[in-house]
């Protein structure tokens, strides 16, 4: 007779990341991060669009509102990219229910994105609030990081994007908004629009690597999914960098980097209540580097806020620095049941609020002239222009 003295295997516990691309934008972020090989993350893309679907690099796709928009997209309306997101908010649970941490991706001003990802980030919301009514720790930590329109895409476009963020602010826990007019700080005459919209897709890109590495990398100073929670928890907005740089002065550089990008909306880090500093360099980088690194940025924001900080290594840093710099609590956070304290008044004695109504009865703007009708049941009113033309020549 034989006696096993062997320890079973412990199971590898690791964060579940999941980044869900809503829409067009969003799923070009998701393609464009699949091609730059970024791993340790679980990706979803959702769109109305069936076509859109199929060229997707992504294994997991969601068809939103199949039965409302038959594959055929939103056609640049919110109420039936939310629509289309209520319909199939079953099948996008299953993908994300299991995560600890969810970034949604979305371009607002359109149909689905601006529609749909706060129907998900709400969903989110909810189901941790119905774990956590179980005595359970479980949360589903939820980051947007969404586009705004170019100038050159109009009033209206704009500002539906704007009511869209007030929407989605309500249910996430941090919000990191790029507006795409600000490509042109880093763009040049010879930059391709392809390009170009790289470059911000690299912002969540930075963001999820900047939390991944953290608490997956080997380094001196390692923290884990608590430490993050901490400072991306009901933080309102935030804004994200990074820098790198190498030779003398490599550390502040790379620092002074991180606290400038050019592409985030116009945020400050002085009134920061929570800072995570990602450092990361070769086996090269120096105690003093990593010191200067760190004192650059806590020189940016309250003395108050609560800092984070990590240190990791990566063989193929060797000669260089990087800083990542995640800076929360930019302005009051609002909560999915808030509503908020003051809102702009039209001529009609109506808000922006009621003009923007996420249901299929009403008119989502005041300069709406013409009602339709696609698919049974479903109504709204809308501009000519803002319809599809394969719907307008069915007339």
């Amino acid at each position: 007779m034989s006696i096993d003295l062997s320890l079973p295997e412990l199971p590898i516990l690791r964060p579940r990341i999941t980044v869900v691309g809503v829409g067009g934008a969003g799923g070009n972020a998701v393609n464009n991060m699949i091609q730059s090989g970024l791993q340790g993350v679980n990706f979803v893309v959702a769109n109305t669009d069936a076509q859109a679907l199929e060229k997707s690099l992504c294994d997991k796709k969601i068809q939103l509102g199949i039965n409302l928009t038959k594959g055929l997209g939103a056609g640049a309306l919110p109420n039936v990219g939310k629509g289309a997101a209520e319909e199939s908010i079953s099948e996008i649970m299953e993908h994300i229910k299991d995560s600890h941490m969810l970034f949604i991706t979305a371009g607002m001003g359109g149909g689905t994105g601006t529609g749909a990802a706060p129907v998900i980030a709400k969903a989110a919301r909810e189901t941790s609030a119905a774990v956590k009514d179980k005595a359970s720790k479980k949360k589903i930590l939820t980051v947007g990081v969404v586009t705004k329109p170019f100038d050159f895409e109009g009033v209206r476009r704009m500002r539906i994007a704007e009511l869209g963020l007030e929407e989605l602010q309500k249910c996430v826990d941090t919000l990191i908004v790029i507006p795409n007019q600000n490509l042109f700080r880093i763009a040049n005459e010879k930059t391709t629009f392809s390009d170009a919209f790289k470059l911000a897709d690299n912002v969540l890109h930075i963001g999820i690597r900047g939390v991944t590495d953290l608490m997956v990398m080997p380094g001196l100073i390692n923290l884990d999914f608590a430490d993050i929670e901490t400072v991306m928890s009901e933080m309102g907005k935030a804004m994200i960098g990074t820098g790198e740089a190498e030779g003398e002065g490599r550390a502040i550089s790379a620092a002074e980097a991180a606290i400038s990008n050019p592409l985030l909306d116009n945020v400050s880090m002085k009134g920061a209540q929570g800072i995570l500093i990602n450092i990361t360099g070769g086996t090269d980088m120096t105690l003093f580097e990593v010191d200067a690194a760190a004192n650059r940025v806590r020189e940016e924001v309250d003395e108050n806020a609560n800092i984070i900080f990590g240190a990791t290594f990566d063989q193929a840093m060797e000669g260089r620095v990087r800083v990542s710099v995640l800076a929360t609590g930019i302005d009051y956070s609002v909560t999915c049941n808030d509503k908020p304290e003051t809102s702009s008044v039209n001529q009609d004695g109506t808000s922006e609020e009621e003009k923007f109504e996420w249901s299929y009865s009403q008119t989502p703007f005041p300069e709406a002239k013409q009602a339709e009708q696609v698919g049974e049941g479903v109504k709204w009113s809308s501009n000519i222009y803002d319809i599809p033309a394969y719907l307008r020549r069915k007339k």
